[in-house]
């Protein structure tokens, strides 16, 4: 039977560069491979994997199911980066306390190595909507990853189309790459972010509704200039699976949307986080 070190050796190909723990159960990390993987397309996933007997985080609970120590814990996670960053990628990542792999990944330092998968792959892709057509984006917590991806990728090269993120979460320290979201709807007047909280603080001076809400009353609309028209604008959403299901049904029955599925065309695109 090989050795933890003889495992590390043959099964690992990245190495981990950087770590930056947003709360205590939401991160965002970083791991350059070995080697190159192929250009992807913004919105797709890989997998990210330790092995069973690695530790694991100071801030979980017992595992749900204890992973065998011999195996390579895999699990497929969206990444943040810009489609040509080949072999620097970015996860933003939830713990799962009771989990198999978050507590573990959650146990990692800058140096350390892990398992990244060879194929980056997915559907979810923000790039095949027409140039000329708008985009809104919708995401809860770690939801908002591929749409970091997008933008890094394509925020540019879109001056024609109105690009729109609305980001929800309970506290203003869940709204993950807020200020870089912040950067851009300052940097390119074709960008909005429209961040909303359903448990903020007197500090905060933004939006305070559900995002079903903000649909309803027709909010995100009125303060972005763009239009829920499926002739015009593509929404995707990804994140809690409530919400997810909420804002497909409200876009459906209100809006006129249809979910693309597999080969048939549609205007509403689900990540199944």
């Amino acid at each position: 039977m090989s050795t933890p070190e003889q495992l590390r050796e043959t099964q690992y190909n990245a190495t981990v560069v950087s770590k930056i723990m947003v709360t205590p159960n939401l991160m965002i990390l970083r791991a350059v491979t070995d080697e190159p993987r192929a250009e992807f397309s913004a919105g797709q996933y890989t997998t990210l994997g330790r092995f069973g007997f690695e530790p694991r985080s100071a801030n979980s609970d017992e595992e749900f199911q204890p992973a065998a120590p011999d195996k390579l814990i895999r699990r497929a996670y969206s990444i943040a980066s810009a489609r040509h960053e080949t072999r620097e990628f970015e996860f933003y990542i939830t713990q799962v306390k009771s989990g198999q792999l978050t507590p573990r990944l959650f146990a990692l330092k800058v140096g350390d190595r892990l398992f990244v998968g060879d194929r980056i792959v997915g559907s979810f892709r923000l790039s095949e909507v027409p140039p000329e057509q708008d985009i809104l984006m919708i995401a809860t917590g770690t939801g908002i990853t591929p749409f970091i991806s997008f933008l890094r990728s394509h925020v540019a090269e879109r001056p024609q189309s109105r690009m729109v993120v609305v980001q929800g979460a309970a506290h203003q320290r869940d709204l993950g790459y807020y200020a870089e979201l912040a950067f851009l709807r300052n940097a390119f007047p074709n960008f909005h972010y429209l961040p909303t909280l359903t448990d903020a603080d007197a500090t905060w001076s933004g939006h305070r509704m559900w995002i079903e809400e903000m649909l309803a009353s027709g909010e995100i609309e009125k303060t972005s200039g763009i239009a829920l028209d499926p002739a015009r604008t593509h929404v995707y959403l990804c994140g809690n699976p409530k919400m997810v299901e909420n804002v497909s049904a409200w876009l459906e029955a209100n809006a006129g949307y249809r979910k693309a599925k597999g080969r048939e065309p549609g205007e509403l695109y689900i990540e199944e986080y």
